[in-house]
């Protein structure tokens, strides 16, 4: 466990706090996505096309899944109250008004997140006198975020 640990914080350390906070806030808000499975293909799909540290955001969906759950009725009943008129019937109308609800909050949140991380991350790497991270640099081992 001890060396799964240390495989992981050397993969955080060895990104910027710019990508860093991206890669987190990627993973909180598209792992409260209200349907179930989706949020994984929604978080590989954005690590991939975003160049983002893929097992950070995997790691922040995973952690997230009960929060995905307990959101859903909260997502369901935002979403009736902006699609009143919305009558498909069944799984469709659920799903329908728990991803409007989503997309109102999580806009909102994952910008306040993006920002309130980034203060965070930039502070605590310029704490320790760290060199900017990135390929064409080596980070010292005393300069991990986490």
């Amino acid at each position: 466990m001890k060396h799964l640990a240390s495989r992981y914080l050397a993969l955080l350390a060895s990104t910027t706090p710019e990508l860093l906070a991206l890669s987190l806030v990627a993973g909180l808000v598209l792992g409260i996505f209200p349907m179930y499975g989706v949020p994984t293909l929604l978080c590989a799909a954005a690590g991939v096309v975003l160049r983002l540290n893929l097992p950070a955001v995997q790691l922040v969906n995973a952690i997230t899944s009960p929060l995905q759950l307990a959101l859903l009725i909260p997502f369901h009943h935002l979403g009736g109250r902006l699609l009143r008129d919305l009558h498909w019937g069944g799984i469709w109308d659920l799903a329908a008004r728990a991803i409007a609800g989503w997309s109102c909050v999580s806009i909102p949140l994952g910008l306040l997140a993006y920002f309130a991380l980034l203060g965070i991350l930039r502070r605590a790497t310029s704490r320790r006198g760290c060199p900017p991270a990135g390929p064409e640099f080596r980070t010292p081992p005393d300069c991990a975020i986490a």
